[in-house]
């Protein structure tokens, strides 16, 4: 980069942990420089997560810097995570690059393509870098994994070759702060704990006043000044990463509250799907993994949700394995409802083929059988924004897929048949007549590749009147609006809790 390069400022936004609120630190900054009339834009190297979406380009990243954007008030772009790693099986992902697939990657090979990746990191962040005045870098994880460190291109690497001032975050409410944050301390040599500006303490529940011993400790001890104390607050802000479902259980009796019932299936993705049900007043959702010894069984459900996922076919083998699939049959036969999104909409069919092995060894497995369609898993992925109508009601939604569904009788590179669910009106912003998804029943078996369904109120809408539940209604503020809310609620509530001037102090004594 040359000297007479544009270099934006960078702060960096680590943790002690994973889920300790690195995310939500990033959105609050992101619209706190927006609202100072800054060109601010959000960064995270490598994004481990199958909770992705699209840009406006049909390109796929990590939503959680998608959110960011949206707080900053800018459009996503591939460069703010040109990373993505978006895992298969335990052991290995599907590497996303710069929006495209690149290739599926067992741990050992990922690490081995590190320098590459690596560049490609660093030139992403040095295109947001010309083009804006602030970049807000997050980390992943803990930033002191020792094991990995020397591989690490998300966290301490990468907020040196920004020249970025780190905050570490802690959560409180976990337990253990003081050991989270002298600990991380610790593990870290000098030159990276010099880097180490200031610490924000995150979810702390009571009076903060009762805690002031525990910031002086801290202080005292590592010589580095608490910017904030950030109280417990509830959000409507989309999470990174599944781990917030990660050990769901019903949460309300479906006897007393009408309630849906979404299936927690190992490979879960795009589980922000289903933020907007949350929201609706008087509307149970659970997260469930094991089928459920409810009295009435699943017939105490209004319905059943098969959520999208990275690898169908072992999601699929899961579903028998674990006795979800007869229960599943037996409640849709007897008149329930069950909706798939993605995955979920294939899982519905006969049988899902996988002739080149894109999800595992090539093979065939069988279906739920709910709807007549099978599902070949194809590349190239399908990437785009779509806009679509349902019976003329109007929805905004994303398409994430590999797959390619068609009636079990005519298999074809058509995506579903010409009467499906929905009729597509545009695809990244180009016209279109086409249709995707399926239903059976009158409605009451339901599938669709599009994520983000239920985002738009007048679809959410008809959706609970399907079910009988027409006196049930969409939160008032859902989609950018409501979200728009939200990060100035955020902001607001750290700018209230955090030293946001010693923030920005620490920024500007970096020299670029």
């Amino acid at each position: 980069m040359s000297a007479e390069t544009k270099q934006a400022k960078c702060i960096a936004a680590l943790g002690t942990g994973s889920d300790v609120g690195k995310s939500v630190v990033a959105t609050a900054l992101c619209r706190i420089f927006s609202d100072r009339g800054l060109q601010v834009a959000p960064y995270k190297a490598q994004n481990m997560s199958n909770n992705s979406g699209v840009t406006p380009e049909g390109l796929e990243m990590g939503r959680a810097q998608i959110v960011q954007a949206e707080a900053a008030r800018i459009p996503p772009h591939v460069d703010m995570n040109p990373v993505l790693l978006k895992p298969v099986t335990q052991i290995g992902s599907q590497v996303v690059l710069l929006g495209k697939v690149h290739k599926d990657l067992s741990a050992a090979q990922y690490h081995r393509e590190k320098a590459k990746l690596w560049d490609t990191a660093c030139n992403a962040l040095d295109r947001l870098r010309a083009a804006n005045d602030v970049v807000v870098l997050e980390g992943a994880g803990s930033c002191a994994e020792v094991n990995l460190m020397a591989r690490d291109i998300v966290n301490l690497k990468m907020a040196a070759y920004a020249g970025a001032p780190v905050i570490l975050i802690a959560d409180i409410d976990r337990g253990g702060v003081f050991a989270q944050i002298v600990g991380t301390l610790a593990c870290l040599g000098k030159a990276e704990q010099d880097m180490i500006a200031g610490f924000i303490i995150n979810r702390f529940r009571g009076d903060i006043a009762l805690f002031k011993e525990g910031v002086d400790w801290i202080e005292k001890k590592t010589g580095k000044p608490v910017f904030g104390v950030l109280p417990w607050v509830s959000h409507h802000i989309p999470s990174e990463d599944s781990v917030v479902i990660e050990h769901a259980v019903a949460g309300t009796d479906p006897a007393k509250t009408p309630t849906v019932l979404v299936v927690r299936t190992p490979h879960i993705s795009n589980f922000t799907d289903f933020d907007a049900l949350c929201q609706v007043e008087g509307l149970g959702v659970d997260f469930v993994e094991h089928p459920v010894e409810h009295p009435r069984g699943l017939s105490a459900y209004k319905a059943v949700i098969l959520p999208g996922s990275k690898s169908t076919r072992s999601d699929l083998g899961w579903l028998s394995k674990t006795g979800w699939t007869p229960k599943i049959q037996a409640y849709a036969k007897n008149g329930g409802h069950v909706f798939g999104v993605c995955g979920g909409y294939q899982m519905l069919g006969t049988k899902v083929h996988d002739p080149n092995g894109l999800e595992g060894p090539p093979g065939v497995t069988h279906g739920l059988g709910l709807l007549p369609l099978e599902t070949v898993l194809k590349a190239p992925k399908t990437t785009t924004i779509s806009r679509f109508e349902w019976d003329g009601t109007p929805g905004l939604g994303y398409e994430i897929h590999m797959g390619r569904t068609a009636w079990a009788d005519r298999i074809a590179p058509t995506q579903a048949a010409n009467n499906g669910l929905l009729r597509v009106k545009e695809r990244n912003r180009q016209l279109c007549t086409d249709f995707d998804g399926a239903m059976a029943d009158s409605g009451r078996i339901m599938g669709t590749y599009m994520h983000g369904f239920f985002d738009s109120a007048p679809i959410l809408k008809k959706w609970l009147s399907l079910l009988g539940l027409n006196e049930l209604e969409p939160p008032e503020s859902w989609g950018l609006q409501g979200r728009n809310k939200q990060y100035d609620m955020l902001a607001r509530h750290f700018e209230t809790h955090v030293d946001v001037a010693a923030i920005v102090n620490a920024m500007n004594r970096i020299r670029n």
